[in-house]
């Protein structure tokens, strides 16, 4: 792996030690030691090298929302009275736990976020009494998803 000019450059193995963990982050460094054909030193030195250059930023487990009930899933575009509201509103934004990301967008919305709730009403109760409760609000525009149909990272 080089960096040149904060352009991270990976080599074949770089890629094929991200692919696996990509796929499962639980894969055991000696598994893909024997895949790649290299030792886990160096599949453990790699990937200390790929965390120090901030192309890798941890692992994580995913959890299934709907096994705990939570199947409504909305984009939620804010609009804001003023620009200038934009740090307060994303602050207060950051106390609902339903609020899962927040993007600052150019377009029609000052704010885009993404909310999972357990269901309509739900929903409801979250846009009504905390996000369009929020100082600089002015409104917002709600898009429920019916199913998400594409889920990845970017190609590696």
């Amino acid at each position: 792996m080089k960096i040149v000019n904060k352009s991270i450059f990976i080599d074949g193995i770089d890629k094929k030690i991200l692919r696996a963990l990509m796929e499962d982050a639980r894969t055991p460094v000696l598994e893909i030691a024997r895949q790649v054909g290299i030792s886990g030193a160096a599949i453990h030195q790699r990937l200390r090298k790929l965390e120090k250059s901030g192309l890798i930023s941890g692992s994580k487990f995913v959890i299934n929302p709907r096994v705990l009930g939570y199947t409504t899933m909305a984009f939620v575009g804010i609009f804001l009275d003023k620009a200038v509201s934009n740090p307060q509103a994303v602050k207060q934004l950051k106390t609902i736990p339903e609020v899962l990301e927040c993007h600052y967008t150019t377009g029609n919305w000052s704010i885009l976020i993404k909310v999972l709730c357990k269901d309509n009403e739900h929903l409801m109760q979250v846009l009504n009494k905390d996000i369009q409760a929020i100082d600089g609000v002015s409104r917002t525009e709600t898009f429920i998803s019916l199913e998400q149909q594409i889920d990845r990272q970017i190609k590696i």
